[in-house]
């Protein structure tokens, strides 16, 4: 299976859970009087559509190269992860709004079997996170990654909900509004997991040098390829799920420029066989001085 198609069938997984995990969460907030469920609930059904971009976006990214995107689809992919902050961000701003709202007004304590059914959904949701996380760093895929904090931020707010509910249940009238300051505390954490999700998205748009590992494992692979007796300059760019990549490779300055040329195809080659996930590797041979 293709890393496109491990992402694909990810998404699914996310898509599929997020949905019954909104129409749980929805029902026990109303029948339980519980807002922090509710807003719960808010942020899946954000979590639903994010999903949806994620998946249009694998789809996009897997369209091959053509002449106007010869490096092919996959900047696509920061793009939507873009969108996904932004999804986060107004859940947020909605569950806060209506946080504040529900402290301002006299309402019921919530039911005590909210409980269970937070208690269910925090382990599903952590599950998720790492089911989803571990694709996520097979596919090299920052949308994957934006899917997975998605999951663990739904984990976290259900535990911060739980703990509202529960000081609502357990100290009874006086601390009804204990489950809104829960939601209202939410929303803050899913606020700063946006930045979180944000920040690398912006770095790879921007073609931020953010691979010193990858960098090191290239120079040593590199070196293994005979005529090759070192290397210089190395830039990588990030598009999806596959990287590109532009090093300086040093050799013999003596040899014949078709001797130089055919051990750069080598090198090439070499690159592309011991390292996953590199699509166009580009070679400029230096000579060597020493």
């Amino acid at each position: 299976m293709s890393i496109e198609q491990t992402a694909i069938k990810t998404t699914y997984f996310s898509i599929i859970g997020n949905i019954v995990l909104a129409l749980i969460k929805g029902f026990a907030g109303f029948f339980g009087n519980s807002y922090a469920l509710i807003a719960d609930a808010i942020e899946s059904t954000t979590d639903i559509f994010s999903s949806f971009l994620v998946l249009l976006g694998f789809k996009y990214a897997e369209r091959p190269a053509d002449e106007n995107h010869p490096y092919g689809h996959g900047k696509i992919e920061p793009i939507i992860t873009f969108l996904v902050v932004a999804f986060l961000v107004i859940s947020a701003t909605v569950i806060a709004y209506e946080s504040i709202e529900n402290i301002q007004t006299p309402h019921k304590v919530p039911k005590t079997w909210t409980l269970i059914v937070l208690g269910l959904i925090i382990v599903w949701k952590e599950i998720s996170y790492r089911f989803v996380i571990k694709k996520s760093e097979e596919t090299n895929s920052t949308s994957l990654k934006a899917d997975a904090w998605h999951h663990r931020s739904d984990a976290i707010t259900s535990v911060i909900a739980f703990i509202g509910i529960s000081i609502a249940v357990v100290f009874g009238k006086g601390y009804e509004t204990a489950d809104d300051w829960a939601a209202l505390l939410a929303s803050g954490f899913i606020l700063y997991n946006s930045y979180l999700i944000l920040r690398p998205a912006l770095g790879e748009i921007m073609d931020e040098q953010r691979y010193d590992d990858l960098i090191e494992e290239i120079r040593i692979k590199s070196i293994e390829v005979p005529g090759v007796t070192g290397t210089e300059k190395c830039f990588i760019r990030k598009a999806g799920m596959q990287f590109h990549i532009d090093l300086h490779a040093m050799v013999d300055g003596d040899i014949s420029v078709t001797k130089g040329h055919d051990i750069a195809h080598l090198l090439q080659d070499h690159l592309k066989a011991e390292i996953p996930n590199l699509c166009h590797v580009l070679i400029h041979i230096e000579p060597d001085d020493l």
